[in-house]
Order: structure tokens, then sequence, then C-alpha cells
């Protein structure tokens, strides 16, 4: 009994002791990644500003085939919303903050449970081609657990970043 004791003594020790670190973690979190095709702008922006596109490259898309998706708003301008159903890929929404033709999409992203995120999907001239550079930032607030989350956040969401970008880049330089 005395060793049961000492033992949860020390698992609430260590409880405690990770959720104080967390409020001391930095509550803001960010990813980014970065392709070069060999397609121009032209190409690239409708794929990325026309949300009905983003089911040809996104990787969440591809995980979940049976993805519900819905729209509204103008299409591929500032204002458009999506939002999506996925048993695999969590429940959401992303909004097109803003709109620049053929150079950048800014969004901003909802989760269950999560406050909104931001992001960009940048388009820049390189050469023939383009450098596209995708984008996330966001704030875990007070909660000590999102704050040890953001941690993670880069090596969680950069993979689907790169793997989605490389298949944007498949399809624009197919076009």
């Amino acid at each position: 009994m005395k060793l049961a004791l000492k033992i949860l003594k020390y698992l609430v020790g260590l409880v405690v002791l990770l959720l104080a670190i967390g409020f001391l973690l930095p509550s803001t979190y960010s990813a980014q990644r970065s392709v070069t095709m060999n397609a121009p702008a032209e190409k690239v922006f409708p794929l990325i500003a026309n949300q009905k596109e983003w089911k040809r490259w996104s990787v969440w898309n591809q995980r979940d085939p049976n993805m519900e998706l819905s729209y509204s708003g103008p299409e591929a301008a500032a204002g458009a919303k999506w939002v999506w159903k996925s048993k695999s890929e969590g429940n959401g929404g992303m909004e097109w903050s803003a709109v620049e033709q053929n150079k950048r999409v800014g969004y901003i992203l909802t989760m269950e449970g999560m406050k909104p995120a931001t992001g960009d999907l940048l388009i820049v001239p390189e050469g023939t081609g383009s450098k596209v550079t995708w984008t996330i930032n966001g704030d875990g607030g007070m909660n000590p657990m999102f704050r040890w989350f953001g941690l993670f956040m880069d090596k969680m969401i950069g993979p689907d970043f790169e793997s989605g970008l490389k298949n944007l880049k498949k399809l624009a330089e197919a076009a």
C-alpha cells in the first residue's frame, strides 16, 4: 500500500510539473513548407484559389475520400468558405481572408476544439516557374496542453504540407 501511494504521489507530481511547464511554453505555433515548380503562377493559382480544386491535391482530402464537403460564398475570392466533416481528418472549415490574383491566398482555418489559425499560400515567380510557400500560424491560448501541442505542430503538419505541395506541383506542371 505504501508503494502504491508513493507511486501515486510521484505521478501526481509529474502531472503538476508538466502542467506548470506547459504554462511557461510559448502559446503560438507555426509551420511552413515550400516547393518550386515548373509552372507559372497563372497555372498554380487556380488550383489554390478555388477550394473545389483542393480535393485534387490536398493530402487530407485524399486520406478521406468520403469527406463531406460544402462550399459557400464567392468562388476563388475573399469570403469563399468550405466546411468539411471527416471521421479520420476531423471536422473543420477554411475561409479565404485575402486573395491576390496569381500571388496569394490568405486563410482562416477552424478545427473543432481548437482556436482558429491563420495562414497563407504565397506564389512567387522563380525563373519560368513558381515557388509556392504554405504557412500556418496559431495561438493555443492559456491551455497548457495546447501549448505542448504547439511544440510539435511543425513536425505534425509539415509532412502534410509537403505531400500536398508535391501533389500540387504534379497537377500544375501537367496542366
